[in-house]
């Protein structure tokens, strides 16, 4: 693991995390497997009572409120993702880890008592209500398109809309909502549930590890407090951004740890089967899966750095974020695809998370931007970047 730069104090964070992921969480996997919409809320009470026990809640955010730097963050949350529950279990995952940051960023006093304590302490999950149904024409990756409104009555603030892929509305605690007025885009936060706030269903999908799963949801008049706004209207854009990036770099350094896990899972299987007079590790087509696998893990983890970096830096990060973004996600999808391969008929039985990491980071190629949506918008930069150097 990377070690320049990292606290001493960090690193033992980082180690005891481990420890509790391996010997504690991971023998729990089989109890999450036949959930389609995420683990049950037993097993997730379970799993954070486990991580106070041990001092780990919430690992990344120090005693005095501070986080720690992103490279430590890193550190830390790459080994919370060495089980798919492990970021569950730490209160690290999404979309926690990034509600967590924008509120201890944004968030005025009074607020980070009332919403941001109880998530730091684990006793609530959260959401964040941002992406609106395409049949619609609402929101997506392109969030000028929002179609749910708030409009100032007296000293409230009433909301109307509809929002999809909320992940782990079903369950929470409290959301951060998306909405644009006439000043623009603006954000609340309200505790939940809500009678305001309906959930239509839970999608079924292709990922199963963040508990309430990803809802439709409808916003029926919801009536909020003014002082419920997260900042000031008019600026949710801006506050968008200070959750975005980090929390895009978060789920890389989540997914890289399950991705470090299946490489072991899979390497551990090609060293015990045997066929046709060999171990499958001894067999070339197998063998250079497994090296291509180490190399794409760490270009994974060297670009986590370099956009962890840049963040502590104190740059907006957009550009290294949407790079690291792209570079991970394709990176990790090889490495569980191969994983897969080499385990064969093994590979996609659910006797172990293998054929779960497979699912999951499918599913992350899409979350926070997809792909495309990355490279387009490097692209435009690159343009730019060419006409600046060479004016009409």
């Amino acid at each position: 693991m990377e070690r320049r730069g990292i606290s001493d104090r960090a690193l033992d964070i980082a180690d005891r995390v481990e420890r509790f992921v391996r010997d504690q969480v991971v023998p729990l996997e089989p109890q999450a497997r036949n959930s389609a919409h995420g683990p049950s809320e037993a097993l997730s009470d379970r799993l954070k009572d486990m991580a106070r026990a041990e001092g780990l809640m919430t690992p990344h955010i120090l005693d005095d409120g501070d986080h720690l730097s992103q490279r430590e963050t890193a550190a830390v949350l790459i080994r919370s993702g060495l089980s798919p529950l492990g970021p569950l279990a730490l209160h690290v995952c999404a979309p926690d880890e990034g509600n967590m940051f924008l509120l201890g960023k944004v968030a005025s006093p009074e607020l980070k008592d009332r919403f941001l304590s109880r998530m730091t302490r684990g006793e609530i999950r959260s959401a964040f209500f941002m992406t609106e149904p395409a049949q619609e024409g609402g929101a997506g990756s392109d969030p000028s398109m929002m179609q749910t409104t708030c409009a100032p009555d007296g000293n409230h603030w009433v909301i109307n809309g509809r929002k999809t892929f909320i992940t782990g509305a079903e369950g929470a605690g409290m959301g951060i909502i998306m909405a644009k007025a006439e000043e623009g885009a603006c954000m609340f936060l309200v505790d939940l549930p809500d009678p305001a706030i309906r959930i239509d269903r839970v999608l079924d999908t292709i990922d199963s590890s963040m508990p309430g799963g990803h809802a439709e949801i409808t916003i029926d008049n919801l009536r909020l407090p003014a002082d419920q706004m997260l900042g000031e209207a008019g600026e949710g854009f801006k506050y968008a951004q200070v959750r975005l990036a980090p929390a895009r770099l978060s789920h890389c350094m989540r997914w890289l740890g399950a991705c470090i896990r299946a490489q072991e899972i899979a390497v551990d299987y090609v060293n015990r089967r045997h066929a046709f007079g060999k171990p499958l590790i001894d067999h070339e087509g197998v063998g250079f899966m497994l090296a291509e696998n180490a190399m794409d893990l760490k270009q994974a983890e060297l670009m986590v750095y370099w956009c962890a970096d840049a963040l502590d830096s104190g740059s907006q990060g957009s550009v290294e974020s949407s790079m690291a973004k792209v570079a991970v996600s394709e990176a990790l999808m090889r490495v569980a695809d191969r994983c897969v391969q080499c385990m064969g008929g093994q590979g996609v039985t659910g006797d172990s998370v293998v054929e779960q990491v497979f699912r999951e980071v499918r599913a992350f190629r899409i979350y926070d931007g997809p792909t495309e949506v990355h490279k387009w918008s490097l692209a435009k930069k690159i343009k730019r970047g060419w006409k600046d150097a060479n004016p009409a």
